[in-house]
């Protein structure tokens, strides 16, 4: 059962480059799916940093 809140994303990737973030998950310490969180969560506080801040009102899907 997921946690309340989070939500489940689908992703189509190349087997190649799979197998590189398993080993770069491995050496860091984490988890696959929490490795890409971190890294989505990086990826939005850089965009943050140089655009502003996301203000979040009604959900919209993209």
């Amino acid at each position: 059962m997921a946690k309340k809140g989070l939500k489940s994303y689908s992703v189509r990737i190349d087997e190649q480059l799979l197998h590189k973030l398993h080993v770069v998950s491995a050496y860091e310490g984490r988890s696959t799916n929490n490795h890409i969180v971190i890294l989505i969560r990086d990826a939005v506080e850089a965009y943050e940093a140089k655009h502003g801040r996301i203000e979040l009102g009604e959900k919209k899907e993209p």
